[in-house]
């Protein structure tokens, strides 16, 4: 977009109640003009956009996404718009079945397909609305989805191998989402996420990461912290300052901080959970101020969640600006 562009599309000096107030163009982010009142500085670039389509599966790494309302998304995959659940609806995490995390759900040629260690892939069509709505619980809250088949059922049955029925479900663009409040009510009242824990956007520096493995007898990934947005060229924790930040053409708000639990401990690459490292380091140096022991309780704190203020496109290698008012 160029600069007559941008004039044409929006004037650069507003009038409001006979005084001027005046619309600067914001020369680091190129084309995004800002109140006078607002100050963008270079906090950092995203070097990352993670995408887990299946709750719980193996994320999928992007070079460019969408940022909806409901998080990241990629062509037809979704973050979080597919999930495990047991015959009754309830879902299914890694914190019950830790080899989830070894499976990925990708598109190709308009169709979806499952693949894990030791299985034969399985392809199936995207749209599956001649199958079944089926009423589901997430961390007690009821959402639908859309039933995914038999066969995918028999696929996570046998991968899982639990002596249990699995099946598979999407979440689908005309079904009503969580309300964020009512899981975490420092959220906005109108947010709303699918079968994400609680909000649309995760966000954690690779220094972070550097700085927990440093601490460690062996080093951590990012992929073990399951982040939408990974950001390098800043400090350990930089993160969790940043209260409003700008990404290309996307505005992020920060609402509160990740509380960790035992996800953590099941290694992406194997699928083994020990429920001890990292979460007991992080327990030693990431706890909560005392004030805020209501809200995060004895969950180490690691990455910070974001609501999207402004809906657009985000590329790796774009740069991150944090905005002061």
């Amino acid at each position: 977009m160029d600069v007559k562009e941008l004039l044409h599309n929006r004037k650069a000096v507003l009038l409001a109640g006979g005084a001027g107030v005046v619309v600067v163009l914001g020369l680091g982010l190129g084309y995004k003009y800002l109140w006078r009142s607002e100050k963008a500085v270079r906090v950092g670039k995203v070097s990352q956009l993670l995408i887990h389509p299946l709750k719980s599966g193996k994320g999928a790494s992007v070079s460019r996404a969408e940022c909806v309302r409901f998080g990241l998304k990629a062509a037809r995959l979704q973050d979080r718009h597919w999930m495990v659940v047991t015959e009754d609806g309830h879902m299914v995490t890694a914190r019950q079945e830790p080899r989830l995390v070894m499976v990925s759900l990708t598109c190709e040629g308009g169709l979806l397909c499952l693949s894990g260690p030791n299985m034969e892939e399985l392809c199936f069509p995207i749209d599956q609305r001649g199958n079944a709505v089926i009423n589901c619980r997430v961390f007690g809250a009821d959402i639908q989805g859309r039933d995914c088949g038999d066969k995918t059922s028999e696929w996570l049955t046998s991968y899982l191998d639990a002596g249990k029925t699995f099946r598979l479900v999407h979440f689908e663009r005309e079904m009503t989402g969580r309300m964020s409040v009512k899981i975490e009510p420092l959220f906005p009242q109108n947010e709303q996420v699918a079968y994400s824990d609680v909000g649309p956007v995760m966000l954690l520096s690779e220094a972070s990461v550097k700085d927990l493995s440093s601490r460690l007898e062996k080093d951590v990934t990012v992929e073990r912290f399951r982040p939408n947005i990974v950001i390098s060229d800043c400090e350990a924790y930089d993160e969790d300052s940043w209260e409003e930040i700008q990404i290309g053409s996307v505005r992020l708000q920060r609402v509160m901080s990740c509380g960790r639990c035992v996800l953590t401990t099941v290694d992406p690459e194997t699928g083994i959970i020990t429920r001890k490292e990292p979460l007991d380091t992080l327990k030693s140096y990431r706890m909560c101020k005392p004030s805020e022991k209501h809200i995060y309780k004895t969950s180490p704190l690691f990455g910070q969640l974001h609501v999207v203020k402004k809906t657009g496109t985000i590329q790796v290698g774009d740069v991150v600006y944090n905005i002061t008012h």
